[in-house]
């Protein structure tokens, strides 16, 4: 092969490489919503900036969802003075008096909305399956998706790296 053939299959191949490593590195910014507080006080995806977030989809009729409760509980107690924050979001198909009842049997000790209309789940995506949580930085960018309890461990590894990284 001829040098400057060489020279553009290489030029081509690192501004591949290159171009592959931006799209990577990039994440995608959480959906503005609003968020149907349990305690009345409504807020927005843009309120809970400069903090970490995890956003979890969830149902009171959901075994599972049920069961990361105790391991979200934990990590909000854990993690919650350095700056992180649960937001969890009952589907809509849920009762909000089960969601109420559930949330003060369990003395949640996050943020509880309701997803009334299903719009907040649509504009994550189309959550349809629970227990979803999406982990945002503290730019309100998603960092990662978790389809069904997330290994604790793993969790909270990303968690303690992520506020200890600059704002």
């Amino acid at each position: 092969m001829k040098l400057e053939a060489k020279l553009i299959v290489g030029s081509a191949a690192l501004a591949i490489a290159a171009a592959s490593g931006f799209a990577f590195t990039q994440r995608a910014a959480a959906p503005q919503v609003e968020f149907v507080a349990l305690s009345g006080r409504n807020f927005d995806t843009s309120d809970l900036r400069g903090k970490v977030v995890l956003v979890n989809f969830w149902a009171t009729s959901c075994a599972s969802c049920v069961q990361e409760m105790p391991m979200l509980i934990r990590t909000q107690e854990q993690f919650g003075p350095r700056g992180y924050v649960t937001v969890a979001v009952a589907m809509s198909y849920d009762n909000p008096n089960d969601v109420a009842a559930f949330a003060l049997k369990n003395e949640l000790p996050f943020r509880v909305a309701f997803d009334n209309s299903g719009r907040i789940a649509e504009r994550f995506g189309d959550v349809t399956a629970t227990p979803t949580s999406f982990l945002l930085d503290r730019h309100g960018r998603i960092l990662k998706q978790y389809l069904g309890e997330p290994d604790a461990k793993a969790f909270h590894a990303l968690l303690d790296k992520t506020l200890r990284a600059p704002a």
